[in-house]
């Protein structure tokens, strides 16, 4: 087995910082995070061994590599490709560098500068289909490293009795209202605002309905407008538990404009609970519409109205896409299954 570095300098904690965290753990293997990273605490608490440094500390990434005489590094955080790439060319060792790239790429920039930093990556996993045709088609062919993919997976939750499920219903004051829960950072770009309007027709329209906004903002003027404007809504602010939410939930929706991924759908699928995704980005490799979920056109809360409708009216048409879905995501989207075909990959000979 190679001795793998999980570098991940990002100072958030979002879906890339949390996975960074999960391979680390699933992999036994050594990592490295920012010193003022929100993923200390996160590390900590799960007991999981990790050096710290700042942003830019390319000298003692350099050590760290040698002393712990590491063969390859796994980055996940494009803004770590510098550091990284540095730190490799003043180490002894001169580890492999495997990036997974969890962004879209929407243009390469060609100067010298980059050309330089990719020519010395020597593998790229990228998350979805899109995202590799994404990198084939962006980075020149003299200097693109070695690119796979590997959909990201998740854990399967613990699932609620139906006694835990109503004890949180009614700490949140809901009682037979149709719930659509939203989960992620409360900032435009994620489309909280398109599922409280298209709930809001619904409600106008004489049905039972709330929604359920989990996640902490990131732009506070945006979230405080939707509160203001919403008050019919509950806001649970961040929760370490958001799978809990989603099987109080009659379905959950990823409305983001354009979204890499869209790990949330997946958790959904595997609580058992029916979703629906914007037409754009991860979600199209996700849901098959109409099967394991909705499709709806991105950033229009008028189509997500008539897809919520369907649902609402048709309970065994919800109750037949969440089962669909949990089946699929328990084929296609399981972390165990997605790390070990990352450690198959860091083990190959790159």
């Amino acid at each position: 087995m190679k001795k793998v570095l999980e570098v991940c300098l990002s100072p958030d904690l979002g879906g890339l910082e949390l996975y960074m965290k999960n391979i680390t753990k699933y992999l036994n293997s050594n990592a490295v995070i920012n010193k003022k990273s929100k993923l200390k605490n996160v590390f900590e608490n799960e007991k999981i061994n990790y050096f710290e440094l700042s942003r830019y500390n390319f000298l003692k990434l350099a050590k760290i590599i040698d002393k712990e005489k590491i063969d390859i590094i796994h980055l996940h955080w494009t803004k770590d490709l510098p550091v990284v790439v540095f730190a490799k060319l003043l180490s002894k060792r001169k580890p492999k560098i495997v990036q997974t790239r969890h962004m879209h790429m929407t243009r390469f920039k060609s100067d010298f500068y980059h050309k330089f930093l990719y020519k010395n990556i020597d593998m790229m996993i990228a998350v979805t289909n899109l995202v590799k045709e994404q990198l084939e088609k962006f980075i020149p062919k003299g200097i693109r490293p070695k690119i796979e993919t590997s959909y990201i997976g998740a854990n399967t939750p613990k699932l609620l009795s139906n006694e835990e499920k109503n004890s949180l219903k009614k700490s949140f004051n809901i009682a037979d209202e149709f719930i659509v829960c939203i989960v992620g950072r409360i900032e435009e770009a994620k489309g909280q605002h398109i599922v409280l309007e298209a709930v809001e027709s619904l409600r106008k329209s004489g049905i039972k309905i709330k929604t359920l906004v989990v996640g902490h903002y990131m732009d506070e003027n945006y979230f405080n407008n939707l509160k203001n404007s919403y008050s019919n809504d509950i806001f649970t602010g961040f929760v370490s538990n958001p799978t809990d939410l989603m099987q109080i939930s009659d379905c959950v929706v990823l409305a983001t404009k354009k979204e890499t991924f869209g790990l949330v759908l997946i958790e959904a699928m595997k609580c058992g609970v029916c979703i629906l995704g914007s037409n754009s980005g991860g979600p199209l490799e996700i849901i098959d519409d109409k099967k394991t979920g909705l499709l709806f056109e991105s950033m229009n809360s008028d189509s997500l109205y008539e897809k919520l409708s369907l649902i609402i009216q048709n309970k065994e048409l919800k109750e037949t896409l969440a089962l669909n879905g949990k089946i699929k995501a328990n084929k296609f989207f399981d972390s165990k299954k997605q790390f070990e075909e990352i450690k198959e990959l860091l083990n190959k000979d790159i």
